[in-house]
């Protein structure tokens, strides 16, 4: 996808949000089902509070989902269904580093209130610190058609 700087259109406030919350709870979702998954390879057991390897693994499954819809057509659910696009600052589609890069410093950038997502609205270059630093832009196209998400839809 080569979108030019006259064509390029951030999202809004509100779709943003509405991404963000459509994204996390389809994400709480699939943690639910990673836990039950776990909890049966643990014999019906309950993992124990603040295990390490147990926070490692939903971390993991987070950044599959997110990695995953990134780098497969540059799109989240959310992102599909408010037709938001992501996308190399050269116009590619991002690699798996980059959706790493931009999933860890998503989740650093929530800690002081999230301060890197209000960034783009305060910074001149209009960029949150996730976009910055993995090289990514996020792009609005309201002519966009919602595409199928397999070959069988």
């Amino acid at each position: 996808m080569n979108i030019s700087q006259e064509t390029y259109c951030r999202p809004s406030l509100f779709r943003h949000l509405a991404i963000i919350i459509y994204d996390l709870l389809l994400l709480l979702a699939i943690l639910l089902l990673a836990g039950g998954v776990a909890v049966a390879f643990n014999g019906g057991q309950a993992i124990g509070q603040g295990n390490p390897f147990f926070l490692l693994y939903l971390f993991a499954v987070s950044f599959l989902f997110y990695g995953w819809f990134w780098t497969h057509g540059g799109q989240t659910l959310g992102m599909r269904s408010w037709k938001v696009y992501i996308f190399s600052n050269n116009g590619s589609p991002i690699s798996w580093y980059q959706a790493f890069v931009r999933f860890i410093s998503a989740f650093i950038s929530c800690i002081p209130l999230g301060l890197g997502f209000w960034w783009q609205f305060l910074s001149r270059s209009n960029q949150s610190w996730t976009n910055s630093l993995s090289a990514t832009r996020i792009h609005y196209s309201e002519k966009s058609k919602i595409k199928p998400l397999s070959r069988l839809s």
